[in-house]
């Protein structure tokens, strides 16, 4: 019997092997904590959770043997991100901060679901600290390198943040899925980065009960994954409902492509790739047309104070800050002091401009199926320079986080795809839309995915 490993297929071929009787929860759990061990994966995990993960893999593999039916996620290792409550062990957000934090009594409601549908939860992952970055570097637990650059070339570059492990560990192959959050594009920045799949939900369709908090307004539990129809799958385990996939096909797609901000300072790479993918939706017959969309421009002056971010983490932290402000990462700890300033008529008039400005957007985009952008405009760069340039990480920082943040904003949702031709650093392309637009998404980015999957086999033929 020949085990499939994470990270050389998806979860919904490994539940197909399962179904046909090719393999066993178990066998699949021993390779992806394997995985967990390799070089590859350091500083992705926290904390492991070998005997829960056992337990539930096993537990798969009884029911089969006694005729049951196999649940969503059959016994299959899925990561959880150090934000979300795990009954049993402490959750610390990877600060040091945190580290006395005690146990949780029970698990945060999107952890229980991942439980009850049969995932095997094999440990916390590490992420920027609080979530507060986009970068992906933690000075407390170390940086995990991204795993698909490493293919490429010899220089460790960053893994995308801040859902930083959890890339890590689908891309290594020591989980299926990784559970995560996205704030500014803390799920789709690092798949970009290492060629996955991140899918950003809007926000209400998924609790947020059971984590540590970023902000209250944006943030939003999500996965990451191999592939769009694992998104489908995880979205309907961590959201609690069925997806009803329009079924279009991809020449019945009219798709949206924002000139404004989007595009501006693309890295000649990403360029290539978002270019060659347009041109071969539009060989498949797709309607792809551009747009101005000039209110992106006035993102900058709208959050010219922080935005939510800011004013929502100060009120979480300020106390904490006032105690234990040398175990925060400096680079954290000043931009949570920036919400300090923001008084209530200015959170006020930030919510405001943020009802006008979200109505504005969707009226430039109705009739449109989804919109198409870069999900970053840059490949990973290298950690070393970041570590050691406050101006340099700031500056990476907000372009990586430019695009997605747009759609966090707009209260959107929004899946990332890699885009680029085989052996080249990882790009990705965002396809988003309004709130409650998921299953357009999701359905527009299957059809998208064959089509670039179709142009990807042509050119290697």
């Amino acid at each position: 019997m020949s085990v499939t490993r994470p990270g050389t297929t998806d979860l919904v071929a490994a539940r197909e092997q399962l179904l046909r009787g090719d393999a066993k929860a178990d066998d699949l759990l021993d390779a992806a904590l394997a995985a967990a061990d390799d070089p590859a994966a350091r500083h992705a995990f926290l904390r492991r959770f070998d005997a829960q993960a056992r337990a539930a893999a096993m537990a798969v593999d009884g029911a089969l043997a006694a005729g049951a039916p196999l649940p969503p996620l059959a016994g299959l290792a899925v990561s959880i991100k150090d934000l979300f409550d795990v009954a049993g062990q402490p959750t610390t957000a990877a600060s040091a901060a945190m580290a006395d934090a005690a146990p949780a009594a029970a698990d945060s409601p999107v952890v229980a679901r991942l439980r009850a549908a049969g995932a095997a939860l094999v440990g916390h992952t590490n992420l920027s600290e609080f979530a507060f970055s986009g970068v992906g570097i933690n000075p407390h637990h170390g940086t995990p390198a991204n795993v698909a650059t490493a293919t490429l070339d010899a220089t460790p570059r960053i893994p995308g943040g801040s859902t930083s492990g959890g890339a890590v560990s689908v891309a290594c192959g020591a989980a299926w899925a990784a559970l995560g959050s996205d704030t500014g594009g803390s799920i789709r920045i690092p798949a970009a980065l290492q060629g996955l799949v991140g899918f950003k939900n809007t926000q209400a369709l998924t609790p947020l009960a059971g984590s540590v908090p970023l902000s209250t307004t944006l943030d939003t539990a999500c996965a990451i994954t191999r592939s769009v129809r694992d998104a489908v799958l995880l979205h309907e385990v961590l959201a609690a409902r069925r997806v009803q996939l329009p079924g279009r096909p991809l020449q019945a797609l009219r798709l949206a492509v924002p000139q404004t901000l989007m595009l501006d300072g693309l890295e000649p790479a990403v360029a290539s790739a978002f270019d060659a993918a347009l041109a071969a939706l539009r060989d498949g017959g797709a309607q792809v047309e551009t747009v101005a969309l000039p209110e992106l421009a006035e993102l900058a002056g709208i959050n010219a104070l922080g935005g939510f971010p800011a004013a929502e983490a100060w009120t979480w932290h300020r106390d904490r800050l006032a105690t234990r402000s040398a175990q925060y990462d400096p680079r954290v700890a000043m931009r949570i002091r920036r919400g300090e300033a923001m008084r209530a008529a200015d959170y006020i008039t930030l919510l405001q401009a943020r009802r006008d400005w979200i109505q504005r957007v969707q009226a430039a985009l109705r009739g449109f199926d989804a919109a198409l952008s870069p999900t970053v405009p840059m490949v990973a760069p290298p950690i070393a320079p970041l570590l050691a340039d406050d101006e340099l990480f700031f500056a990476t920082n907000g372009r990586l986080l430019r695009n997605c943040a747009a759609v966090n904003f707009f209260d959107g949702c929004a899946l990332s795809l890699p885009c680029q031709a085989a052996g080249t650093m990882p790009v990705g392309l965002m396809v988003w839309g309004p709130a409650g637009s998921d299953d357009a998404v999701l359905g527009a980015s299957l059809a998208i995915e064959h089509r670039l999957e179709q142009q990807m086999a042509t050119r290697g033929a």
